[in-house]
């Protein structure tokens, strides 16, 4: 599937590939409800890193959220997600890991193109969501302490959503 996508002010648009484009997974990890902006929680898509075409890179900004090192309690260092934003306004666009150089994930509150409705809603990262969030618990709700065992391509795969 084809997805287009927009910062809110217009500076930057952004269109790529996505064999995996189903909005289910929620992050509620620190780092997703810190930068989110809503709902406690992001939601990221998966994408064809060498299909992304972007009008307006100027405006698009990157940062790397600090991580905590499990050695040094208390000390942090750059994670190895690089998120990139509109340095305009904010509106977070695009995730990617330099350790999967062919994927990019883009945010889903990012995407104009109509997305699928999932048929379940993976709710992620719950040791981490923050205490005022209250998290679907209905029959399409799936809950995770912390990550699913089905990465984005196999969870699609086992929903017959796969696009490729």
């Amino acid at each position: 599937m084809k997805l287009s996508g927009s910062c809110r002010c217009g500076a930057v648009r952004f269109t790529l590939n996505s064999p995996t484009p189903v909005p289910y997974m929620r992050c509620y990890c620190t780092i997703c409800r810190k930068s989110a902006g809503g709902g406690g929680y992001a939601i990221n898509l998966g994408g064809d890193a060498d299909t992304l075409e972007v009008e307006g890179r100027e405006a698009v900004a990157m940062w790397r959220a600090p991580i905590e090192d499990p050695d040094h309690p208390g000390q942090t260092h750059p994670g190895p997600s690089h998120r990139h934003f509109c340095k305009h306004c904010g509106t977070a666009l695009w995730a990617e890991d330099p350790a999967w150089p062919d994927l990019v994930h883009p945010f889903a509150s990012a995407i104009d193109t109509p997305l699928p409705t999932p048929p379940e809603r993976v709710h992620i990262m719950l040791d981490f969501k923050a205490p005022w969030v209250e998290v679907p618990q209905g029959p399409n709700d799936v809950q995770f302490a912390r990550y699913p065992e089905d990465s984005l391509e196999d969870w699609h795969r086992r929903h017959g959503l796969l696009d490729r």
